[in-house]
């Protein structure tokens, strides 16, 4: 049967086949050749540098970074390769958000309260007192609206952040003295960045900011009396066991601490879609992969800890706890009256918090607690 037109099926058919091959190649960038079908390449060849808050190879941040800089390469064919500076090689520890912001960087892995001296709205794209779970952040920033405020924060220093790491629940520290009450905090000086260290400054005690590699010296030289950092894995690697033996839980202060990748927006405007779907899945990747690593790792690190190093394992008391949920409330409504964008941050937060309470409690938070009644 004849079009209506008039034309024949033949040229019918040999227009579409030239129109497909119109938009085959239309679809071909810049950024990628195709072959007969094949898989894209990406033809414009970046040599990245990626600065970082961690020490060199450190257990979990440092060897995640490495191991995301690694899956780019992999990802991209070996076309965008990135070269890792740890703490201190290129920046400062704390040094890496102006260096990627200005171009003398091309990206950072972080943690977002080190940046809350530019804004507090970034503690909550990393951890916030009494603030959400790695899987409840999660749901927050890529299902929730968080993603799209971030990316509005962020841009306004010319930068695009991407979740990158999950630390998990955080410990609550290790500490000089005894921790029985909330009289205890007073005078006390303790290592601990962003809102939390709000938290301990309400509490009477003197919240320090210290990288990582500073920690050991200050608790040995007795210049602070209690540090957090991180959880067994990491707090075993750094020593701090040898010097203090009180380790507390919970940490309240970082009960599911999300890592950061940071791109020069620039850059990251300069890449075409499949090496911004590079960046996307390297991240996601190493989202995943550095929290299921922290899980498992924590848990060994914290047998050998009590039982080949005499750590004494203690929990902070419901009335501490209760008193450190107070204060926390209020050290996060204050950060949510600094700005607008940090008030829209927090009720977006705050609302995706409520949600995660109410769902967690009749899932993991209920499943949990039928599995305690079981011997293990």
């Amino acid at each position: 049967m004849q079009p209506e037109n008039g034309l024949s099926r033949r040229k019918l058919l040999g227009g579409v086949a030239l129109a497909g091959s119109a938009a085959l190649l239309s679809a071909c960038s810049s950024e990628a050749k195709e072959c007969a079908g094949g898989p894209a390449v990406i033809s414009k060849q970046r040599q990245l540098k990626m600065v970082t808050s961690w020490p060199k190879n450190f257990p979990g941040l440092g060897t995640g970074v490495e191991r995301l800089a690694k899956r780019i390469e992999a990802l991209s064919d070996g076309s965008i390769t990135v070269k890792v500076y740890a703490a201190g090689e290129l920046v400062g520890a704390l040094g890496g958000f102006d260096a990627v912001s200005q171009g003398k960087a091309d990206m950072y892995h972080a943690a977002e309260y080190y940046w809350q001296g530019k804004s507090p709205a970034f503690n909550f794209f990393a951890a916030v007192p009494m603030g959400m779970t790695a899987q409840e952040m999660n749901a927050w920033v890529r299902f929730g609206g968080g993603q799209e405020l971030w990316d509005e924060l962020s841009g306004r220093f010319n930068i695009k952040p991407f979740l990158a790491g999950n630390t998990g629940v955080q410990m609550g520290g290790w500490f000089q003295k005894d921790i029985n009450s909330v009289e205890d905090f007073q005078g006390l000086r303790i290592r601990m960045p962003g809102l939390g260290g709000e938290v301990m400054k309400r509490l009477g005690a003197t919240p320090v900011t210290k990288q990582g590699g500073e920690i050991f010296q200050a608790l040995s030289q007795g210049n602070i009396d209690a540090s957090e950092w991180i959880g067994p894995w990491n707090d075993l690697a750094l020593g701090f066991h040898t010097i203090v033996k009180n380790y507390y839980y919970p940490g309240i202060h970082e009960p599911g601490a999300s890592l950061s990748l940071g791109l020069n927006k620039d850059l990251w405007d300069d890449m075409g879609p499949r090496e911004q779907e590079i960046i996307r899945a390297a991240a996601a990747a190493e989202n995943d992969i550095m929290f299921a690593e922290f899980n498992a790792n924590n848990a060994r690190a914290l047998d050998t800890l009590v039982n080949e190093h005499g750590v004494k394992l203690k929990k902070f008391s419901d009335d501490i706890l209760i008193a450190l949920g107070k204060l926390s409330a209020e050290v996060l409504a204050d950060a949510a009256k600094t700005d607008d964008l940090t008030a829209r941050v927090f009720e977006s937060f705050h609302k995706a918090r409520a949600e995660g309470i109410r769902w967690g409690a009749i899932s993991e938070q209920a499943f949990a607690h039928a599995r305690s009644l079981i011997d293990s």
